[in-house]
């Protein structure tokens, strides 16, 4: 995982062709692709989770986290109803679509080689972060998700393991989600005062209780001097009467880390997240 420098010509070169693709597969592709939205919520709460939206994050201009709020509230009013109904997948960018100034889309952070600039659109990792984390809780199969390359803030307040988010870039770098089940499934989020909350609903009353754990963190000093810092996540799966059914393997993650492993977050100074 040493860093490969590339020119922005090949950076400009290889985001079109991978663009292209993309394109080609939503033209082209087989899959059925969720698109359907009911203001009426399913009666059942199958997962929920909640992200605070102001983070004071070293060396970034706070008014980036403002610019984010405004970026959510657009993507989510695109999202927020769906209904991914047996054998449909769901989407970002299709559903989202391409984040521009004449949508509303102000410049936010975005992520870029391990360090952060301005970008259009930029915060809406955040959004994936959130529904990737809530599909781990729940029947929906991942057929889609990219996980972050670099670690780059430390770990102060975090309350979910390192590698349980997923990353996003138009349109090459999306998050799919799949419903293998025989009921429909329903996201609904929303950005609240200080938060970006997330539900996935369902019609009958959820079979299965899900818990998300890591395996083997390390980190590991490479021959070139950098950090990678590495996991395993898993995941629990219990009925209804708290018996184990499986523990079964998700994902694996691996992360050029941008900052000293031993390095002491102060707790408003530093603070992971999007």
């Amino acid at each position: 995982m040493k860093p490969v420098h590339r020119s922005k010509a090949r950076i400009w070169l290889g985001t079109r062709y991978y663009r292209l693709k993309r394109y080609l597969v939503w033209w082209f592709g087989g899959d059925k692709i969720a698109s359907q939205r009911d203001s009426s919520l399913l009666p059942n709460k199958m997962a929920e989770h909640r992200t605070i939206l102001l983070r004071r994050l070293k060396d970034v201009d706070m008014q980036l986290q403002h610019n984010k709020i405004v970026n959510l509230r657009l993507a989510v009013r695109q999202i927020d109803g769906l209904v991914i109904r047996p054998g449909e997948t769901f989407s970002f960018w299709r559903m989202v679509g391409k984040p521009t100034r004449g949508k509303g889309y102000v410049p936010g952070m975005v992520l870029h080689y391990g360090k952060y600039k301005q970008g259009v659109g930029g915060g809406l990792c955040q959004l994936t972060n959130l529904l990737y984390w809530m599909a781990l809780h729940s029947p929906l199969e991942i057929k889609e998700r990219h996980r972050h390359s670099y670690d780059v803030f430390p770990d102060s307040g975090r309350t979910q393991p390192f590698g349980s988010g997923a990353t996003c870039s138009y349109n090459y770098l999306d998050l799919r989600l799949y419903n293998p089940t025989q009921d429909p499934i329903q996201i609904h989020v929303h950005v609240s005062e200080h938060h970006l909350v997330g539900e996935l609903r369902s019609a009958k009353r959820p079979l299965y209780r899900y818990e998300v754990y890591e395996q083997e963190h390390r980190i590991t000093r490479e021959y070139w001097g950098g950090y990678i810092r590495h996991n395993l996540i898993y995941r629990k799966v219990f009925n209804r009467a708290g018996e184990l059914l499986k523990d079964e393997y998700i994902t694996e993650n691996h992360a050029l880390m941008m900052y000293e492993p031993l390095l002491e977050a102060g707790k408003e100074e530093w603070t992971s997240g999007s």
